[in-house]
């Protein structure tokens, strides 16, 4: 792929000057600005460190600045960090036989001072891999242990961090952000207990995000408005189907006198449609990603209220998730953002109760849908009960519009054969797609992913069309977020 790379610094007139000069480390302003195309490239930055001294200390901050999210083995950092543990602590680790051999003597550079973005669910599954490769298996104590001195390295190193909250051992939690002098993105999932930390912090001019992520705000509404009013620079909080976003929690959020932008907002419960209207109202030009959840039947008219703003207010949404689409002008809203910015969108139905219902609802999507498509699209999911004539008559409508990632989810019983001969029949050869992935139930109700069927999988890639694991290719709500956030 060809890169354009517009640079503040002049150039030598020969290329191949350049060029000489750029890998020579003549020009390192130049060398670190090309260098910051590359994050989260890992092979591309593994590569980088071998050039020579510059390039490698102008990579290894990109390398180490989310460890924990590397594609492979990112549980080999575990034994860089024990380089830095006290003695007491290391000392501890040996009595569990994690002795010299297992810690590095020394390193060449500060590793936890280079950290940004701190994951808690993903430190813990990696921290889980690399204690059951030891001799005698996982051992939960000792994963404890190797949590607790973890986050004594993060917290006595005060690395750059931006933190995502996975309730667990709120006390080392609480102590990182309070320790946090650049602070700049939060998550909080599950739990609001470190939210409290807030107040004490030092990030009140460097916080720039929050996210809240299936948490209950009923415990800390009563401090909201305190603790945003401190934060001088946010920029944008996002609402992921969190619970008790209710009258008092939607003042709260109102009342707060500094400017900001409410960029996402998912819902799966309406207590107070006089309130949301409100809140949309006060933050309709900015909203983004907007979606519903399963909802019970008793929100429906105000679900249908809430659409019916949407679709005329907010005219900037990027990603949107329908919920159960039993509502026509679905349609219409997605007609009207062909030209804007709609550009991930995700259609589903439950398939555990209304089954009857769901399969006519199905129908009208796949019947419907096709043809109010923008011309390209980069991702579309599709969730539904699957009838082979509906989906051609959907594949023949959408046969102008290009889209990069392709899901479909059948959750009735058919040979997964069936919908992937008709991708074949209507799209394939056009390569209106690059991704593709397709689950199915078999006849045993077991889902089968179309990733596993190589004789398929290789003649879609006759046609440049990639098929990936279902699991792999699919994008939650708070992925989408966390990873189109602007760093």
């Amino acid at each position: 792929m060809k890169a354009n790379f517009f640079s503040p610094f002049p150039l030598p007139n020969n290329p191949n000057m350049a060029c000489s000069k750029i890998f020579s480390g003549d020009l390192p302003e130049l060398t670190e600005e090309i260098i910051q195309y590359f994050r989260k490239d890992f092979s591309t930055l593994y590569s980088c460190i071998l050039v020579n001294r510059l390039w490698c200390r102008l990579a290894i901050p990109l390398l180490w600045e989310d460890p924990f999210s590397a594609p492979t083995q990112n549980h080999h950092c575990i034994k860089t960090y024990f380089c830095f543990l006290s003695e007491d602590s290391k000392a501890k680790l040996n009595e569990y036989e994690i002795n010299d051999n297992l810690i590095l003597s020394n390193t060449l550079f500060n590793y936890p001072s280079f950290i940004k973005y701190l994951d808690i669910k993903k430190i813990c599954r990696s921290i889980k891999y690399w204690n059951s490769t030891l001799a005698d298996g996982y051992n939960n104590e000792l994963g404890k242990l190797i949590y607790r001195s973890l986050f004594e390295v993060f917290i006595e190193n005060e690395g750059n961090l931006q933190i995502n909250n996975y309730s667990l051992i709120e006390k080392y939690l609480s102590q990182i952000i309070i320790s946090q002098h650049n602070l700049q993105k939060i998550s909080f999932e599950y739990n609001t207990n470190p939210f409290l930390s807030l107040k004490d912090s030092n990030c009140s001019n460097t916080l720039n995000t929050i996210i809240f992520f299936s948490i209950d705000f009923e415990s800390i509404v009563n401090i909201f408005q305190e603790v945003f009013n401190q934060l001088n620079v946010l920029e944008s909080f996002h609402i992921i189907y969190c619970y008790s976003l209710n009258f008092e929690l939607i003042q709260q959020i109102i009342k707060v006198i500094k400017p900001f932008k409410l960029k996402s907002l998912f819902i799966k419960e309406i207590l107070h449609i006089e309130s949301l209207l409100l809140l949309l109202q006060k933050f309709s030009d900015c909203l983004e990603n907007f979606g519903f959840g399963f909802m019970n039947e008793e929100y429906n008219e105000s679900k249908q209220q809430l659409f019916e703003f949407i679709m005329k207010y907010c005219k900037k949404i990027r990603y949107f998730e329908s919920g159960v689409p039993n509502y026509d002008n679905i349609y219409l809203f997605i007609e009207n953002n062909q030209h804007n910015n709609i550009n991930y969108l995700t259609i589903k139905v439950d398939y555990i109760d209304h089954y009857t219902v769901y399969n006519k609802l199905s129908s009208t999507v796949l019947q419907n849908l096709g043809q109010v498509l923008p011309s390209k699209l980069e991702y579309l999911c599709l969730t539904l009960s699957i009838k082979t004539s509906d989906l051609e008559i959907f594949l023949k409508n959408s046969q102008n519009t290009f889209i990069e990632k392709l899901l479909i989810r059948n959750i009735v019983m058919d040979e997964i054969g069936n919908i992937s001969f008709c991708i074949k029949k209507y799209i394939m050869k056009k390569e209106r797609f690059k991704y593709l992935a397709i689950l199915s139930l078999d006849d045993n109700a077991d889902e089968s992913d179309l990733f596993f069927l190589k004789d398929e999988v290789n003649e879609f890639k006759l046609h440049n069309i990639i098929v990936q694991n279902y699991d792999v290719l699919h994008i939650n709500e708070y992925d989408y977020i966390n990873n189109h956030l602007q760093y």
